[in-house]
């Protein structure tokens, strides 16, 4: 049970399944642009020093292994990097999301970090379809992608019913 007037996060304040499904394909095309710029930066580093080792790995290679290894480093650079600096991905800030904890409060690294590992999880991307609407990567790393305005608006309510019952004991 919940401590008197302290905010956590409901059911109600999650994001619905079409806005998770948004962000993931949102996400997925910002993936696939950030993996296609950094190939033409190798490819032209390699032009300038002449030095082709890292373009005929990642860039010319036909292995399949490297090619999900490269995916997943720019997953989990971008995911953590503009996860932790902001709580919102390219994703969330299009369909107005973005990740908390229980208490509402904004995850740390370390969290934002565990999310982002989970998603390499193989068929992770599916598993916020379930009943509940959370991702592995949510249940995981005990973190809520909820939908802003709901969020707020509840956050809001349970403040001001916090702030009746300070203003009659004062």
């Amino acid at each position: 049970m919940n401590p008197p007037n302290e905010f956590y996060v409901t059911q109600k304040d999650l994001a619905s399944k079409g806005k998770r499904f948004g962000n993931f394909i949102i996400d997925y095309i910002i993936q696939m642009v950030l993996g296609a710029g950094v190939g033409v930066l190798i490819a032209i580093t390699a032009e300038l020093t002449g030095n082709y080792g890292l373009y005929d790995i990642v860039v010319e290679s036909d292995s399949r292994f490297i090619d999900y290894v490269f995916g997943f480093i720019i997953l989990i650079i971008y995911y953590t990097t503009i996860e932790t600096l902001t709580g919102r991905s390219i994703g969330k800030y299009i369909t107005k999301t973005k990740v908390v904890l229980k208490d509402g409060s904004k995850p740390t690294i370390n969290e934002i970090l565990i999310r982002s590992l989970c998603r390499i999880i193989p068929f992770e991307q599916f598993s916020f379809l379930g009943d509940l609407g959370k991702g592995w990567h949510d249940t995981l790393s005990k973190t809520f992608v909820v939908d802003i305005e709901k969020f707020e608006a509840n956050r809001d309510a349970s403040s001001g019913i916090e702030q009746i019952g300070k203003a009659i004991e004062d």
